[in-house]
């Protein structure tokens, strides 16, 4: 790896402060955890690939389950992290989601999980068609990423920043100040993109939808950021979906 992908510019910025406040933070633990955890299956016995593990919580919740887990991330602090937090308990290996998946043989895996790393690429195109060549037929791939609805509202509302003139219909750049993980507040660059560029790509990669949840925050969420609750309950943030490898 020699370019730094999106992801790694993004995270070693701030990957410690991150890794300390993640499982916390009201969105991640209270609007996408119950989304993603929904569509789970039975983990006992499951290989898993956790791509872009980030401070591995997710594949500890696998291990802690009964499955074995391959944690993959691009940002080497990231790795670090990771592997101190999983131990002996599985290998933490760095990896572009960019580039082939060249450490696994076709049908490796019974479960990809992909929790908001997809919004660092640009195409999804390869990712995904890597991620049906090493899951096993009618393995799953459950992931999240940012509502298309929701990211649209915040670009031609200015809170997202482009370069570009805004197009709904293309795959663009954005920038954003993410609170919540301390100071200096880290700008993040990330894509948006039309509902038809994240369904498509599943089905050119021979998936079949399963599942769709546009989640809305919890009761939790409303005790831990009563100003944000009423702002999420009414208008989407996420987008979390299941779907199988045909």
């Amino acid at each position: 790896m020699t370019a730094k992908s999106l992801g790694e510019q993004n995270y070693e910025q701030f990957a410690d402060r991150y890794a300390a406040r993640v499982e916390t933070k009201a969105h991640n633990a209270h609007i996408v955890d119950p989304a993603v955890s929904a569509l789970l299956p039975p983990l006992a016995g499951l290989r898993v690939l956790d791509a872009g593990c980030g401070s591995g919580w997710y594949s500890e919740r696998f291990l802690n389950a009964g499955a074995q887990v391959t944690p993959i991330d691009v940002t080497p602090a990231f790795v670090e992290i990771a592997q101190q937090r999983l131990g002996d308990r599985a290998t933490v290996r760095r990896q572009d989601l960019t580039q082939p998946l060249a450490f696994a043989a076709d049908g490796t895996f019974d479960l990809v999980f992909a929790n908001l790393v997809l919004d660092y690429l640009e195409d999804w195109t390869p990712t995904l068609r890597e991620f049906a060549r090493v899951l096993v037929p009618g393995g799953r791939l459950i992931f999240a990423c940012g509502n298309p609805v929701a990211d649209w509202l915040l670009v031609v509302s200015g809170r997202f920043r482009m370069d570009a003139m805004p197009d709904y219909f293309t795959t663009q750049m954005y920038s954003f100040m993410w609170g919540g993980f301390g100071e200096p507040r880290p700008v993040v660059y990330e894509y948006r993109r039309p509902i038809s560029a994240i369904l498509n790509p599943l089905i050119d990669a021979g998936f079949a939808l399963e599942q769709v949840i546009e989640p809305q925050p919890t009761e939790a969420f409303r005790e831990a950021d009563p100003d944000d609750y009423e702002r999420h309950k009414r208008s989407p943030t996420f987008i979390a979906i299941r779907a199988r490898r045909t």
